[in-house]
C-alpha cells in the first residue's frame, strides 16, 4: 500500500519509541517531521466548521502539541497508532472547544457543521446543519455498535485522511475502508437527522 502524504516511517517510528522510553529530545526532534501533516490536517478539517469558529489550524495544532507533551505514559509503537491518537486527540479539542463556546454563550448558538460536509452525499445537499457535539454523541453511539466504523469516521473526518491514508493507518485494503465509510457515513447521516 502506498502512503499518499505520510513523513517517512523510519525516523518517525525510531523517535516515537525514544520518546515513549523518556529519552530526552526525542519529540523535539519528531515534531518538526510531522508537523506538516498536523497542519494539513488541522486546515482540513477546520474547512468543516462554522466560519466564526476562532481556532485556526496552527491553534489545533498547538493544542495538540500540548496535550502530546502531557502524554509521558504513552507508548508510542509507531507512526500508525501515532495519527490515530492524533486523530482522537483532535476530535476531543474540538468537541471541548465546542462546548467552552456553548458555555460562553450560555446556550446561544451552536457551533455547525453540515451534514454534507460530514457524509459528502448529494442527498444530504440542504440538509439541516448539525452541531459538532451532537456528531460526537452519535459518533459515541456508533462506537457502542462498531468501533472500526466509529475509528474510520474519525480518521476521515476528524483526521482528514483519505481512504488511502486511512486504510494505511487500519491496515486494511482501501475497498475495506471505503465500503465501512459508506455504511458509517449513511448510518451517521440518519443519527443526526432524527
Amino acid at each position: 500500500m502506498s502512503e499518499p502524504s505520510l513523513p517517512p516511517t523510519a525516523d518517525i517510528t525510531g523517535l516515537l519509541k525514544q520518546w515513549s522510553r523518556g529519552e530526552p529530545g526525542a519529540l523535539d526532534r519528531v515534531l518538526p517531521l510531522v508537523y506538516e501533516e498536523l497542519r494539513r490536517i488541522a486546515t482540513r478539517q477546520l474547512r468543516y466548521e462554522d466560519a466564526r469558529h476562532s481556532l485556526d489550524p496552527t491553534d489545533l495544532v498547538h493544542a495538540l502539541y500540548l496535550q502530546l507533551v502531557d502524554q509521558r505514559r504513552a507508548t508510542w509503537l509507531n507512526r500508525t497508532q501515532f495519527y490515530a491518537i492524533v486523530a482522537r486527540m483532535m476530535r476531543r479539542i474540538l468537541v471541548d472547544h465546542a462546548r467552552a463556546r456553548l458555555a460562553d454563550k450560555r446556550g446561544a448558538a451552536t457551533v455547525s457543521v453540515s451534514l454534507t460536509s460530514l457524509v459528502n452525499d448529494p442527498a444530504a445537499e440542504g440538509a439541516p446543519v448539525s452541531d459538532v457535539l451532537a456528531v460526537d454523541r452519535a459518533l459515541e453511539r456508533l462506537a457502542a455498535r462498531d468501533p472500526e466504523h466509529a475509528r474510520i469516521v474519525e480518521l476521515r473526518f476528524f483526521a482528514g485522511l483519505s481512504i488511502e491514508e486511512t486504510a494505511h493507518v487500519l491496515d486494511r485494503s482501501p475497498a475495506t475502508i471505503k465500503r465501512a465509510w459508506r455504511l458509517a457515513k449513511a448510518w451517521l447521516f440518519r443519527e443526526l437527522r432524527l
